[in-house]
């Protein structure tokens, strides 16, 4: 009998409500989450709505919610939590990363390095 394959990102409790009344509030097919080059680290986190996952992106759903991560970004996500954060100042989505090995000063762009995935 194959393992179950683990999730290649989670959601919090907070991410995922937030994602449920985006969605609620915008028929726009899913959400999707990435990294792209760019910043004073090398790399930046991007969400996007897309009416349509690619064929190749990889549908997650945790907390009662899919999502789907694009395939070019997968192994900078694998096991990444991303979580939804509200203080006075901001209300934003936070990724924590263990691929992640540096942020720059104002925590805009991060380096990462691609998962190791084991045998």
């Amino acid at each position: 009998m194959a393992r179950q394959r683990p999730k290649a990102v989670t959601l919090t409790e907070a991410a995922a409500t937030r994602v449920k009344k985006l969605m609620a509030d915008r028929d726009l097919g899913y959400l999707r989450v990435g990294v792209k080059n760019g910043g004073c680290a090398g790399m930046e986190y991007v969400m996007d709505y897309v009416a349509e996952p690619d064929p190749l992106d990889e549908r997650v759903e945790d907390q009662g919610v899919e999502i789907v991560v694009d395939a070019k970004s997968l192994l900078f996500l694998l096991g990444a939590q991303i979580d939804y954060e509200v203080t006075p100042l901001h209300a934003k989505f936070v990724f924590r990363n263990p691929n992640e090995t540096d942020a720059c000063g104002c925590g805009e762009s991060v380096t990462l390095v691609p998962a190791q995935v084991a045998d």
